[in-house]
């Protein structure tokens, strides 16, 4: 995107964030690990091939991470900041304002990203084996959900603009997120699934910039 690999602009976030302390991607390829190392990330293990697969959950490469960080230096971060490559364009300033208010929070268990939903789900439907479009919620009906959207509450689209999680209550429950889990209101972004993204987010930066990509034009050229 722009001329460097999707991965490169988490990896400027990063860099670029004030509160973030390492740069580590985790990752089974030998490629991507080479191309992070370029644009300034550790990479100091292949993740397992078996926490790589398509249907691999989140919280196996996060135990990964962890027991390397206990194994190898004897200490875990209080925190892990997540930031998905696929979703490339962030401000590092927002970044670090999700983790000030985390550490502002210890009750808190975790903290993710959404942003506002454009459209209610409350007001979606199902349709059922004869054709007919029936409310999601048991008990609306029809002529309920058809009122407008002002009537539903606020709903929250979780994105990948950054996750924070707390090593501790990982290690103690086996869970990444808990109940207590920080809604971080995010500005709208946008990920990199399909080739179609990947065009509407080439066009998105011609249109308005990124400090990413000036980062990256400015140090790797």
């Amino acid at each position: 995107m722009g001329g460097y690999p999707v991965i490169a602009y988490s990896i400027a976030a990063a860099v670029m964030s004030v509160e973030i302390e390492r740069v580590i991607v985790s990752t089974d390829s030998e490629e991507i690990a080479e191309i992070s190392r370029y644009y300034g990330a550790e990479v100091p293990f292949l993740r397992p091939s078996q926490y790589a697969r398509d249907e691999s959950t989140d919280n196996e490469w996060v135990l990964h991470v962890i027991n390397w960080f206990e194994e190898s230096e004897g200490r875990v971060p209080e925190f892990l900041v997540h930031l998905r490559p696929t979703t490339p364009l962030r401000e590092p300033a927002i970044i670090d304002s999700a983790i000030a208010e985390i550490r502002n929070r210890p009750e808190a268990t975790s903290l993710r990203s959404g942003h506002l939903a454009p459209a209610s789900p409350f007001k979606w439907c199902l349709r059922d084996k004869k054709g007919y479009f029936k409310s999601i919620l048991p008990g609306y009906s029809n002529d309920y959900i058809n009122r407008p959207r002002q009537f539903f509450p606020d709903v929250y689209i979780p994105d990948g603009y950054v996750d924070v999680l707390k090593t501790s209550f990982i290690r103690e429950s086996g869970l990444l997120h808990g109940e207590k889990m920080i809604g971080f209101i995010s500005p709208v972004c946008y990920g990199v699934d399909t080739i179609e993204e990947l065009e509407f987010l080439q066009f998105e930066l011609g249109r308005k910039g990124s400090p990413l990509y000036n980062y990256l034009k400015i140090n790797f050229q």
